[in-house]
């Protein structure tokens, strides 16, 4: 594992270093809130499998450039490409596919959390085995209001476990986030650390305790509970769903008005 990962151009849209025992992995697109471009996307699942290649890296902390945004879901430019049913079940594959590596990393992940976690930023930190934040966190999936599409069923089953069916329900029917105090207050994070620095601090402390203690105990505990929860998804059971929101003229009316910056029209169509 190199210090950093990355010297210019789209390599310094995820930046890869080692502190100790661990690796940070910093989302590196402040000036869009850390949108995700698709080579995002890939660089964080070949970051990880780095970890898991490397057995002198002990735990992993993931967060976003800049102290504003963690990760505030995908580019939502790129979804202009979009034109067929197999573009809409590609990309939820391969987000699938990238949140599995993710939680199938052998070292505790941390994610340190400030401002807006939403979209598939909110699904990276709930592939984390822990989440600290910041008071200006933001959690959610405002689907509902911007572009009108869906999870994955493996996103929705991840989440559900996570903060319960209710509360998920809630987020996304409402479109609403949640702040740093209900995230807390349900569980999805452990701790709200005063500012932006201190979290920092507090995620590379965290990472050392975990460090400190028994691998093979972290590994099995993280693994097992993986396997229970996935035993509760039904392979291919969402594909109707996927296709429907993201060939809708709906969804396309929605990225538009988003890129717009306008407010959508929805017809249910």
């Amino acid at each position: 594992m190199s210090e950093a990962a990355g010297a210019s151009g789209p390599a310094d849209e995820l930046i890869v270093e080692r502190r100790g025992a661990t690796v940070w992995i910093t989302f590196n697109r402040p000036q869009a809130r850390n949108a995700l471009t698709w080579n995002m996307y890939n660089r964080l699942e070949a970051a990880c499998r780095e970890v898991n290649a490397d057995r002198t890296v002990r735990a992993v902390v993931l967060t976003g450039a800049g102290g504003r945004a963690f990760v505030a879901g995908t580019d939502i430019a790129q979804f202009r490409a979009f034109k067929t049913e197999q573009d809409a079940l590609d990309y939820e594959a391969r987000g699938n596919a990238v949140m599995g590596t993710l939680e199938s990393v052998r070292v505790p992940t941390i994610a340190a959390i400030a401002g807006p976690c939403t979209g598939a930023g909110a699904v990276i930190a709930a592939c984390c085995d822990l989440r600290i934040a910041s008071p200006s966190a933001r959690y959610g999936f405002p689907i509902a209001r911007t572009l009108g599409n869906c999870l994955s069923m493996a996103n929705y089953t991840r989440l559900a476990v996570l903060i319960g069916f209710a509360r998920l329900k809630d987020l996304i029917m409402r479109a609403r986030l949640m702040d740093a105090g209900e995230m807390l207050a349900c569980g999805l994070i452990s701790e709200v650390m005063p500012d932006e620095e201190s979290l920092a601090a507090r995620a590379q402390s965290l990472a050392e305790e975990l460090v400190s203690l028994a691998p093979l105990t972290l590994w099995a505990t993280k693994e097992a509970l993986r396997r229970v929860r996935d035993g509760l998804i039904p392979e291919g059971a969402d594909s109707d769903l996927i296709v429907a929101c993201y060939m809708s003229r709906d969804f396309k009316e929605g990225v538009e008005a988003f890129l717009s910056k306008r407010k959508p029209h929805w017809t249910g169509e």
